[in-house]
């Protein structure tokens, strides 16, 4: 992906219709799955929430934005840690109840403990 002026890489906004944004099935505190895959790799970064809200702006800057349970408010990844994630595709499953998006991981990694992939844990013996 080509830098953009500042040097940052370019972001890719996604230009959704009404007709699949309605068929988007936000659960009963308005929050739907997301799931952040590396574009290049398909390595399964994390999963996050979004709100209508959170999904807009996602769509439209290129850039992941969630909602964070914890603390009742947007969250747009990396604003923090410099590690932020430019979409190159977005996706919704069948039933309009899953998101995917397919990103250029920018900087150390997706999970807030520094590693690449938040699912770096493994069930029984290592």
């Amino acid at each position: 992906m080509e830098p953009d002026q500042t040097g940052q890489p370019e972001r890719t906004p996604i230009r959704a219709s009404g007709e699949q944004l309605q068929k988007i099935r936000f659960d009963q505190n308005g929050l739907v799955p997301a799931i952040v895959q590396d574009h290049e790799s398909g390595e399964v970064l994390m999963m996050a929430h979004m709100t209508q809200e959170s999904l807009a702006l996602s769509l439209e800057h290129g850039r992941t934005v969630f909602w964070s349970r914890s603390r009742q408010e947007l969250w747009r990844k990396g604003d923090t840690s410099g590690n932020h994630q430019n979409i190159r595709s977005a996706h919704y499953d069948c039933d309009g109840d899953t998101l995917l998006f397919r990103v250029d991981q920018i900087g150390a990694g997706a999970c807030h403990t520094g590693a690449r992939s938040c699912f770096f844990e493994t069930f029984g013996p290592s």
